[in-house]
This record gives C-alpha cells, structure tokens and sequence, in this order.
C-alpha cells in the first residue's frame, strides 16, 4: 500500500518489517523501499504494491486511538505514517478488504478476520431532513451575493434580464446537485468531480481537473474574496471616488498572506473564526433585505419600471451574467458529501436538494430587489461594494468577505490530496510535524493566488475559473451519461430522470462554448493552463522510473 504524499516517516529498523505469528511465507514477502521518492510497500520481485492497485498488507492493522493514523505490526511495534488523514486510511482499507488477494493466501485467515473487524469507522447517521437542509445552506451562502450582482448587471444591462439570471442560476445549480447526488452516492469515492472524471475517462482528464484547481480554481477564488475584502475595506474613505488600485491590491495581498498563515498556525481558531462569520453573514443579508423590501413597499418601485428596456441579448454577455450567478451559488456540487451522516439519505437528500437550493435562490433573488430597489443599473455598475453604496452595514460586510476567504483557504488542502497520491510533487504532501498542517500546500497556493492579483477586476477573475470550470463539471456529468451506458448494472442509490443530466450537459455547452468569442483571451488563458497540464501528466505520473536528481529536484 502506498503512503504517497503525507510525508512519511517509517519506524521500523531496517525498514524490513517482520511479522511474527504470521505465515512465514508471508513475513519476508515485502519491506519499504528507500529509494522510493514515496513510502511504497514494494514485493521481492520488485514490483509494487500501490494504493491504486487497492492491496492491503495483512500483517498490519490500523490503531483508532492514537493521535495519528497508524499501522502496528502483530508484535506491537508501529509504523506510523504521520500526517496521514486517518479517514482515508480506513476508506483506503475498507476497500482493499474487498480486493486484496494477498488476505486471501493460506495462512492469513486470522490476519485477515483480525482487520476486516475494525475495517472502517462510520459517521453516525443522526442527520435529518431539517439538518441537512441547513447542511446544504450552509456550504452554498456565501458572499458571493455580495460580488456578483455587479457582475450580471454589467453584462444584460437591465433589472428584468438580471433577475431572470439569478433564477436560472439557481435552476441550473438544483439540476447540477442532482446530477452529482447520483455520482457521488454511485461513486462512493473522496474527491468529488476528481474520482467521478477518473472513474469514467481515466486518469489523465481527473489529472488535468486536479491540475486546473490547484492552478485556477483555488488561486483565482481565494485572490477574488481578498480583492473583495479590500474594497467593502476601502470604499467607505472614497464614497465620491473609485478606490486606489494599488490600495485595493495591497490589502487584498496582506489579507491572502495574513489567512495563509493562520490556516498554517492553527487551523482550530480559523474554524471557530469561521462560524462567527457565517452568522454574520447572514445577519448582514437579511438586513439588507428587509431595508430593500421596505424602501420598495414605501412606494420607491421607479426602478422596476420597464423592467427588460435596454437588456442585451447578446449570447456571449449573457453567458457571461451566469457565470457570475453561478459564483454565489459556488458549493452546490458538494451536496452528497453530507449523504454519509444523513438518515435514510437516499430519500432525504434529494428532498434537501429541492427545499434547500429553490430557498437560497429565493434569498438571492430577494436581495438583488432590495439592492435594485436602492441603486439604479448605473449606480450598481459604478460601485465596487454594492452593500456600502447606500446600505449602512459596511462594517459587517467586510468581515463577511474575509469569512467566504477562510474557507476557500481550506479547500486549499486539495493540493496535499493530490500530492498523497503522487499527481503533484512529493514537496507538497509535508506536513508541519508540529502544528499537522500541510503547509507547503498552503505557502504554494499562497504565491499563486498573489499571482492571481495581477488584476484588481474580480469579474475578469470569475470568467476565467468558471469557464474551466463549468468544462469540468460538464465532464462530470457526461461520466454519469457514460457510465449509464458502459455499465448500465452499476449500483445507483440515486438515479434522475434522463432529462436532467442532459438539459445540464446543454446548458453547459452553452456556458462553454459561447464565451470563446466574447472573452477569448479570458477562454484562451483558462485553455492554456489546462493544455500545459498534459506534458505535467506524462512528466510526473506516467514516467515512473526517474533519475534521482529529477526526483531530488522536485
């Protein structure tokens, strides 16, 4: 089994494990390789055994009480892989139950009902309905509906047209959580669109996802809620003025570093920092909503009037207008992450999908009036901070930006993942021994998304993640399509209606495709990364047999 990217140190002399008690022929059958750039369980004939091929050595077991995941050899002597994310070592294990021949072997019955006992720890399903619901709120409010309205208003130009955006991102994002509800309850696998796109097309495509999210995603979103921070900063000490570029930049880049390093110091307190900001968060819309509706129902209604005059219906804008739509909604493609702790989450979470996302565009659309309400198109477009324009709540909503930038730091981590399993340089799967914090990950994904900062336009940085990404949650989707296809016997706890998944796939191409006339040097940048990501595959994956200065270089 391979322990790629976790910074592996073995305790075990001579890295020759011995397993007393256990089939002779059994205990000299492997040992850890030194010369491996990763800890890799490597047999006398000198081939392999990796977590790709799912094998499970059965003369160790994993202990659940010590601080960190660990195997213990049968005479108590461990080997522990520090750093190592105990929860995908007992999915990494569950699975290798199943599959490994090796348990199999004469000899290891013991061995083998010794694991299987205590193959997998379980969440408990204590989750109902009404939690997941709030779950699914959860990892959708954002602050987005703070950056994007601008963004939509700036593309169709009008109130009606904008509106009719706001609902049709929601739709899409409903039928898109459905659509992944499916995969990730047929493809019970961490990683989300990554195992999907690898299940179905193999592992170069989920290679080039991995690679446009630690390069696009990540980066372009933690340089767009910093950027934002800045400006709900800044704003009120120009009110007449557009803010300093450079101004605006420098906090944003002080903020990127200051959450970086916190997210490396202690990643408890960013937590707790976190949930004081959701509420905040969510204290600040609802207070906007209620200051909106009442200046509309005091009779301001002049902005409504000829809703949809001078609205543009050029394709190209209005693909545009979604993507920033889409942003507010970002986290919809997560939802059966929660499936594990839900009670009978079969049922209960496609419900929690049809209450929760028609409610959080509800919410939105209501806010867009009350902003729409307050501010004309032109003004909108005129303001970097919407919330500060004419709503006095600007000293919530930049705490709300730095809320939204927390957790997008988190989600940083996906680089250590990648790492792990030898799809990024082994540098990047340390850990701080320490504070247990991945930061070389972080330092990495720090630097690109100050590189990000080379544009101080947040609408510019939005076209070009969500392009790339709307290809790749296409690709997701038309895995679920192929995978109907090539195993139509397939376990699908869930399954939609035909009609879904395609309507989505269209949808998509639209989103896709479109935008290369409109915004081809934002389509041509996003398109560059990911081809470059094609000689970093074969490079770093598939030439397996490097020379050690190669390895020691990386």
């Amino acid at each position: 089994m391979k322990y790629s990217g976790c910074g592996v140190l073995v305790n075990a002399p001579g890295c020759e494990p011995r397993a007393p008690g256990f089939d002779s022929r059994l205990a000299p059958l492997v040992y850890f390789s030194k010369s491996s750039p990763m800890a890799s369980l490597v047999l006398t004939d000198r081939s392999q055994l990796t977590s790709d091929s799912q094998h499970l050595v059965a003369w160790c077991k994993p202990i659940y009480s010590s601080p960190m995941a660990s195997l213990v050899l049968s005479d108590s002597s461990q080997l522990t892989a520090y750093g190592f994310e105990k929860e995908c070592m007992m999915a990494d294990i569950s699975t290798a139950m199943s599959e490994a021949p090796m348990l199999n072997s004469p000899g290891n019955d013991k061995a083998f009902q010794e694991c299987k006992g205590e193959e997998k720890v379980r969440m408990k399903k204590q989750l109902g309905l009404l939690e997941g619901v709030a779950i699914i709120l959860g990892i959708i409010f954002g602050s987005g509906i703070f950056v994007s309205p601008k963004g939509v208003i700036m593309e169709v130009e009008s109130v009606g047209l904008s509106l009719m955006i706001w609902v049709i991102s929601g739709l899409l994002s409903m039928i898109g959580a459905l659509c992944y509800a499916e995969l990730g309850t047929s493809i019970p696998k961490s990683g989300g669109g990554y195992a999907y796109i690898f299940e179905a097309f193999g592992p170069l495509p989920a290679f080039l996802y991995l690679w446009d999210a630690m390069l696009i995603f990540v980066p372009t979103t933690s340089a767009i809620m910093g950027l934002t921070f800045a400006n709900y900063v800044i704003q009120p000490f120009f009110p007449n003025c557009p803010s300093p570029d450079s101004a605006v930049r420098l906090i944003a880049a002080v903020t990127i570093c200051f959450m970086t390093f916190m997210n490396c110091y202690n990643i408890k307190q960013t937590s707790k920092m976190q949930n004081v900001f959701m509420f905040t968060k969510i204290l600040a819309l609802v207070i906007i909503i209620i200051a909106g509706l009442s200046y509309l129902l005091m009779g301001n209604t002049s902005n409504f009037e000829n809703a949809f005059e001078g609205g543009s219906t050029d394709p190209g804008k209005i693909a545009v207008a979604i993507y920033s739509g889409l942003f507010s909604y970002s986290g919809w493609n997560c939802l059966n992450y929660v499936t594990e702790e839900l009670r009978n989450s079969y049922v209960n979470l496609p419900r929690a999908i049809y209450i929760s996302l028609p409610l959080v565009t509800l919410i939105y659309v209501f806010a867009n009036v009350a902003y729409l309400a307050v501010l004309t198109p032109i003004a909108m477009k005129a303001s970097n901070a919407i919330a500060v324009s004419d709503f006095v709540v600007d000293k919530r909503c930049a705490p709300i930006e730095y809320g939204r930038f927390i957790l997008s730091v988190l989600v940083s981590r996906m680089c250590f993942v990648g790492a792990r399993y030898g799809h990024f340089p082994v540098m990047l799967s340390h850990i701080n021994v320490n504070r247990f914090t991945p930061t070389p990950s972080l330092v990495f994904l720090n630097i690109l998304s100050l590189a990000m900062l080379c544009t101080s336009d947040v609408y510019v940085l939005i076209t070009y993640s969500s392009f790339v990404e709307s290809f790749f949650i296409m690709l997701s989707v038309c895995g679920m399509l192929w995978l109907r296809y090539k195993r139509p016997n397939m376990t699908r706890p869930i399954k939609v209606s035909l009609w879904v998944p395609i309507v989505f796939i269209v949808v998509c191409m639209f989103l896709v495709f479109v935008p290369c006339y409109y915004v081809p040097y934002e389509v041509g940048m996003g398109v560059l990364i990911t081809v470059t990501g094609i000689p970093a595959f074969f490079l770093g994956v598939v030439w397996e047999k490097k020379p050690s200065w190669f390895i020691h270089a990386l």
